[in-house]
């Protein structure tokens, strides 16, 4: 296969994980034969000093130019003023709409040896967050405050909207354990009422999925006293936003979470969940799992390698079964591992015999 990567590390620790993701598809793709051509672009708090836009024209080319985007994170304190007229995360905001990127993915597993950093001891979890990405009240109407004190946002859907992501939630159920549960507050808003009539006429084209509707206030207590009940998440773009960091915890650390933000096509975005870490951005410390377990959501999704996919991945869960740790989930009294020296483990398994040549 031959395919270009849109590489877009960002700020903070953006470079430095999103380096040894890299480093990790150039290894598969020497593997099994694929060709990769990665080409990087500014986007986020370097594209604004560089640029005096979080997204730039020449990094919209770069990614319409590619079958998938891979990228880092954005922010930082230099741009953290919330009312600035121009900010990191507009970039990232306008590149999920431009290419109509409606549904994110973050799955989010207990991996032995690491739940145990978590104050949450969950080493069953398994599940699946299915964000609507495009809408709701990050992009609805808004007013900023006034002088008479008063500034609004609105949560708006169209049943479209929520129908076009119901349905990547229900057939991401039907390749794991069946079960979806659509979050809302339908006992409040009108746009949760909407959501959950739409997400029941959908239910009905997956005889097969079993669906169960909750108050987004009980899903974030349950996500804490019983996650192991859920398989698959399905909620509104404010509330997946907040339920899914929350779930974070759930498997020790934020580095340990990737991400897929997907639209109608197999062209996709790909990400770790972490933020920029400032506080550690240049130290070689980050935890690269993240963005190692994007990249191989990225074989997956948008280049339809799911035996390089599962290769990586099974790289990492290896790695960690053995022991290596990086600082965020290593133990107090053992030694951590650098960004690099972890990735360099991880790419260790990455051996012929291990992918079957």
């Amino acid at each position: 296969m031959r395919a270009t990567v849109a590489v877009l590390p960002g700020d903070g620790i953006g470079p430095e994980v999103t380096a040894e993701a890299v480093r990790a598809l150039r290894r598969i793709a020497e593997l099994y034969g694929h060709e990769l051509e990665f080409r990087e672009a500014l986007l986020g708090g370097c594209a604004i000093e560089s640029q005096r836009d979080p997204l730039p024209e020449e990094t919209l080319r770069v990614c319409r130019e590619s079958e998938a985007i891979l990228m880092g994170a954005v922010g930082g304190p230099r741009w953290s003023d919330p009312t600035a007229g121009v900010r990191p995360e507009q970039g990232l905001l306008r590149l999920r709409s431009t290419f109509e990127l409606f549904a994110n993915l973050r799955p989010v597993r207990a991996w032995p040896g690491v739940s145990e950093r978590s104050p949450v001891r969950a080493p069953e979890v398994d599940l699946l967050f299915v964000r609507e990405l495009t809408s709701g009240i990050y992009f609805g109407p808004r007013h900023e405050q006034d002088e008479n004190g008063v500034a609004w946002d609105t949560m708006k859907y169209t049943v479209e909207e929520v129908e076009r992501v119901a349905r990547v939630a229900f057939q991401a159920a039907r390749g794991r354990r069946g079960r979806v549960a659509s979050v809302d507050k339908a006992n409040v808003l009108a746009a949760s009422r909407l959501w959950r009539r739409t997400v029941d006429r959908v239910a009905r084209e997956f005889p097969d999925v079993l669906l169960e509707h909750v108050l987004v206030d009980a899903c974030a207590m349950h996500l804490l006293t019983r996650p192991a009940s859920f398989d698959v998440v399905l909620a509104s773009n404010l509330f997946g936003d907040i339920l899914s960091d929350e779930a974070s915890v759930l498997a020790g650390s934020l580095g340990m979470l990737p991400s897929a933000s997907l639209g109608k096509t197999p062209f996709g975005l790909y990400e770790p969940v972490h933020g920029s870490a400032p506080d550690i951005a240049g130290q070689g410390i980050a935890n690269p799992v993240g963005a190692l377990l994007s990249a191989a959501m990225l074989l997956r999704h948008s280049l339809g390698l799911e035996t390089e996919a599962g290769a990586l991945e099974g790289a990492v869960e290896e790695t960690l079964a053995a022991g290596a740790r990086t600082r965020d989930v290593a133990e107090p009294t053992k030694s951590a591992l650098g960004t690099r020296e972890f990735a360099d483990r991880v790419l260790a398994r990455l051996t012929p015999v291990a992918v079957g040549e």
